[in-house]
């Protein structure tokens, strides 16, 4: 039977409704599927890139006898040790916390030869009382004048004790006030094995700890004018006439300075500096050795130490620009490896630990040489200039281009 008008027209928008909401529906998948966030590709770090990096250890040539440590300028701590390290008898090197200490109240500048000062007859007493107690000393007559500079090579370079006391009356007025602010010094720098208990050294009970003697060593660089006394072979001084520096080594093997000392207490000692060629750059190493039997086998041990010290600074290679630290893959087929952006390495000591740490971002797009994230390097306090963290950015290798539309309809 033939359909009726009003059947056919009801055919007719049943069929249209149904296309329109076939049409609705792709459409609305298409928007949805368009407009919806892509997965982001997660970033594979290589093993590699999170772990340690192993450093070659070499042989320090300490002696057999006594006790010692060695410090760099720019190293924070002790790069080596010997012996025993609790406080113990330093003699004439307690001069050089005399020096620091009186600066303290006295500065004087690089360069500068400082005010006059008038040696009067309470200084004869003092070179007497030293002659007295068996005391290195050097001549003082009555009415000389010295630079301030002059008294200090008076009291670095023969190690003349009685110029010790001299130098702390002249800034504090009386030894027992140099004594009190001496005190105060050495907690104030946090030399807490250090133990004065006169200007000199002579006697059993001035004490310092190796590590605290690194330290003073490095006070007595950071301060021009001190550092350039020590270095000093010999001086012409007012009513003396030439003195010669004790120190032996000075100017053989790089030694620069710094102090010796001797008594029956501790034995012959030495302070030292010098510096080393490592590479193409000078590390200034500061050493002590404590207790040997005379200066000749001590200054023989020196330079064997010396020469041992070079094969244990290294440049240690971080990274290169381009390593590879992992890869990107999306899932729709489009990759790049994870680079270093940059050289990085590190100027260590020994077997210092560098424990290595990548991470990169999630990445949904980017284009190639974009910075993804960062390795890290966490360097211990061998490292020059103390323990730090050195960051190399990552980058991309190539573009991550987005998916295509195409591929966002066909994967749902």
């Amino acid at each position: 039977m033939p359909l009726t008008r009003r059947q056919k027209f009801r055919r007719r928008r049943l069929a249209f409704g149904g296309a329109a909401l076939a049409i609705i529906i792709v459409f609305a998948y298409g928007a949805i599927s368009l407009g919806r966030s892509v997965p982001a590709a997660a970033a594979t770090i290589d093993q590699t890139a999170t772990s340690t990096i192993s450093q070659p250890k070499t042989q320090v040539d300490w002696p057999s006898f006594g006790r010692g440590a060695l410090g760099a300028v720019g190293f924070d701590g002790l790069l080596s040790t010997t012996g025993d390290q609790t406080p113990f008898p330093i003699a004439s090197l307690t001069k050089t916390i005399t020096s620091l200490v009186v600066l303290d109240k006295k500065p004087l500048a690089a360069g500068e030869s400082g005010p006059n000062i008038t040696l009067t007859s309470a200084d004869v007493g003092y070179y007497y009382d030293t002659i007295a107690e068996d005391g290195s000393a050097a001549p003082v007559v009555a009415g000389s004048v010295f630079t301030q500079r002059q008294m200090f090579e008076a009291l670095l370079l023969p190690s003349a004790n009685n110029y010790s006391i001299s130098l702390a009356v002249w800034a504090y007025g009386s030894v027992d006030a140099y004594l009190d602010a001496a005190k105060m010094w050495l907690a104030a720098h946090g030399l807490t094995g250090t133990t004065v208990t006169n200007t000199s050294g002579i006697g059993p009970t001035n004490k310092s700890t190796p590590a605290d003697l690194i330290t003073i060593g490095k006070l007595v660089l950071a301060n021009p004018a001190l550092a350039s006394i020590v270095s000093e072979k010999s001086a012409i001084l007012p009513a003396i006439g030439e003195v010669d520096n004790t120190n032996a080594l000075l100017g053989t093997h790089g030694v620069t300075g710094m102090k010796t000392g001797t008594d029956d207490e501790s034995g012959a000692c030495l302070l030292f500096s010098a510096d080393i060629p490592v590479g193409g750059r000078t590390v200034t190493i500061v050493g002590v050795i404590l207790g040997a039997d005379d200066h000749t086998v001590l200054d023989e041990a020196v330079v064997k130490l010396l020469a041992s010290i070079p094969a244990g600074f290294h440049e240690l290679q971080l990274t290169k620009a381009g390593t590879s630290f992992g890869t990107y893959s999306s899932e729709w087929g489009r990759s790049a490896r994870i680079l270093a952006g940059k050289d990085a390495s590190a100027f260590v000591w020994q077997d210092t630990p560098v424990t290595v740490k990548a991470q990169a971002r999630p990445l949904s797009a980017g284009s190639k040489g974009s910075t993804v994230g960062s390795v890290h390097y966490e360097i211990g306090a061998g490292a020059e200039g103390g323990a730090t963290t050195v960051t190399v950015p990552l980058t991309l290798s190539a573009d991550i281009a987005p998916p295509t539309a195409w591929w966002k309809l066909t994967n749902p």
